[in-house]
Formats: C-alpha cells, structure tokens, sequence
C-alpha cells in the first residue's frame, strides 16, 4: 500500500510540475514576467514565480518536501499557503488567466486557451 502511495504521490508532483511549466508560458504570452525551473529530468520538483506588476510577485514552491504559495508586494509577504491551500490559490490565479484570455481572444488569436490547464 505505501509503495503505491509514494508512486501516486510522484505522479501527482510531476503533473503539477507540468501545469506550472504550462502556466508560465501562458503567462508570458500574455506580458507577464514568469518563470517555471525544474531541477533535472525526473521533474520531481519546481519553483515557478510571476510579477503581477507594481512589485507584487508570487513565488509557488513544489517538491517531494512540500508545496507552497507565497505572495509578496514591495519585499513584504503578503500570504504564505502550504499544501492544499497553496493549490487552490494557484488554481485561482490560472482561473484569472484563463478567463482574461477567454475575454480577449480576439486580440490574441495564436493562444490556444485549452493550452491552461483548469
């Protein structure tokens, strides 16, 4: 049983890893600075940061330790999730993305808005 819940567990950090990776890119179509760096091939870990503008950044941490949102403005935190919580706010933040585009197709027709996942 355990094995199969650590083989499920590094499934669930990979996929993860994957839509941050998917994320960034789709926010940087759309002007944001982000970023998404993996360490190795075995994508078992990921940091993935966006500027919201106005010194406001979000830094979401991944790995087999843990997984946390933070948000800052101004060199200040704003918010720090762990866990579920921490996904549910990035969920939040593609949502955003998601529906902006969705609004604004037409000014950019060379997204593919299935591209998010959400």
């Amino acid at each position: 049983m355990f094995i199969r819940l650590a083989e499920q567990h590094r499934q669930f950090i990979k996929d993860l890893v994957m839509n941050l990776q998917a994320l960034a890119i789709v926010l940087e179509k759309r002007g944001y600075i982000a970023s998404c760096y993996t360490c190795g091939i075995q994508m078992n870990s990921a940091s993935f940061m966006v500027s919201l503008g106005d010194n406001h950044l979000i830094r979401f941490l991944v790995s087999d330790y843990g997984i946390t949102w933070t948000e800052m403005q101004d060199d200040r935190e704003l918010m720090k999730l762990e866990g579920a919580e921490a996904i549910s706010q990035l969920q939040e933040l593609a949502n955003l993305v998601k529906y902006q585009i969705k609004s604004s197709e037409s000014q950019a027709p060379n997204y593919d808005s299935n591209f998010l996942v959400g």
